[in-house]
């Protein structure tokens, strides 16, 4: 039998409450239901269900490809408060599921602000759901992990509940599903953008001393400028791509990029080769999915976490240097680092818990991290590792 919660906004739609004027649905696959406003696209989409506790950057999140599979919880109250422009967007479309806030839309209230978040949402086919307790959410995400759900936005109000919980409990979930293969880029190309900087927008790379391939499993632009801003010319390839493919560019170092879904599965194709790229002495940079890439392609293995890491506020310690950075990360699957074969250092841990979050082999310019230095939330306390990466290709061409 399924419950039914009311917002913790319930008062402001009279007795009855957000349920019986709601125009949004969220069903849990336990049957639990949260009813609110529907914002964005009409319709109905199904997947897992996370968290993200950011207090800036929702068409981020919302536009990283990290995010195939999933609708996001924002913990912070105020999304929209900025509107959307497409400056912000880390990929052409929305790749997120949906969103759940705690307070409606208000209108944008900023100068970078070029639409309507809710507008911007239905033009994506994005659906938002608002007046949710999104603090007893989070924390039935945090207790009993991510759930498989169904959001649902209807103009009339009327949701046929029995067939949201049991579009819920039908969702096949992440664990075995190569998502990479759905985000990546279809064809290689180039590129040559840099960071964005005050007064003068996103900046060209003219000059570039450095030849990196990208293996594209969902990356986030800023990803790409930052390589570019630290004089690599990118050229971007598919997640399918082979060594062969690789080599044939005849790259100074390899980047291996953050993307969705359960590495493992992603792992059968992608394995092989990073392992032979390694073996010809190039060096090797990962993040996020791509760390996860290269610790499978080292021999360790990989696991899924309860409810995950989503947020911009993880410190992470660098166990060789002692420092704490304060990170950006967005992962649902770890690297277990009681895997990790001789030869292979685990050199960062989250201080939440304790969880894996840097690697590096010994005697090899290769290395990765589980969270991502591009997203700015330091701000700057994580930019070192792309300059490390540009250092490690100078070394080997001199």
């Amino acid at each position: 039998m399924s419950s039914v919660i009311l917002s913790d906004q319930a008062d402001m739609f009279g007795a009855g409450g957000v349920a019986d004027r709601s125009t949004g649905c969220l069903a849990l696959a336990d049957g639990t239901l949260f009813f609110g406003l529907g914002f964005g696209a009409t319709g109905m989409a199904v997947g897992e269900l996370c968290f993200n506790t950011a207090m800036t950057g929702y068409q981020e999140i919302m536009t990283d490809p990290s995010y195939a599979g999933q609708m996001v919880t924002f913990t912070f109250p105020h999304i929209g408060n900025v509107g959307a422009n497409p400056e912000d967007e880390e990929s052409v479309d929305p790749v997120a599921l949906g969103m759940v806030v705690k307070w409606d839309v208000t209108e944008p209230s900023n100068w970078r602000a070029a639409e309507h978040l809710s507008a911007w949402l239905s033009r994506h086919g994005r659906i938002g759901i608002s007046a949710v307790d999104t603090r007893r959410l989070t924390r039935r995400i945090r207790d009993q992990g991510m759930p498989h759900a169904a959001i649902a936005h209807a103009a009339d109000g009327i949701f046929d509940t029995d067939a949201l919980i049991a579009a819920a409990k039908g969702f096949g979930g992440l664990e075995g599903a190569d998502l990479a293969a759905q985000v990546t880029c279809a064809q290689s190309y180039r590129w040559d953008e840099g960071r964005w900087a005050w007064g003068d927008g996103f900046a060209r790379q003219g000059a570039p001393r450095h030849k990196v391939v990208a293996v594209d499993y969902g990356a986030k632009r800023n990803i790409l400028r930052c390589l570019a801003s630290v004089g690599c010319e990118v050229i971007v390839l598919p997640a399918s791509a082979s060594a062969e493919d690789v080599l044939a560019h005849e790259p100074d170092g390899l980047f291996l990029s953050n993307g969705p879904g359960d590495p493992a599965a992603t792992g059968l194709y992608a394995v092989p080769m990073i392992q032979a790229v390694i073996e010809t002495g190039t060096p090797v940079f990962g993040i996020c999915l791509g760390h996860q890439m290269l610790a499978l392609a080292l021999g360790a293995k990989t696991l899924k976490m309860n409810h995950g890491h989503h947020g911009a506020n993880h410190p992470v310690k660098d166990l060789e240097t002692g420092k704490v950075e304060i990170t950006s990360m967005n992962h649902g699957f770890a690297v277990d680092a009681d895997s990790l074969p001789n030869g292979v250092v685990q050199t960062h841990v989250s201080l939440f818990d304790g969880s894996n979050c840097g690697l590096r082999v010994e005697g090899r310019p290769v290395f990765s991290v589980q969270y991502h230095p591009e997203a700015s939330p330091g701000p700057q306390d994580s930019y070192y590792l792309f300059q490390r990466f540009a250092a490690a290709m100078d070394a080997r061409a001199a």
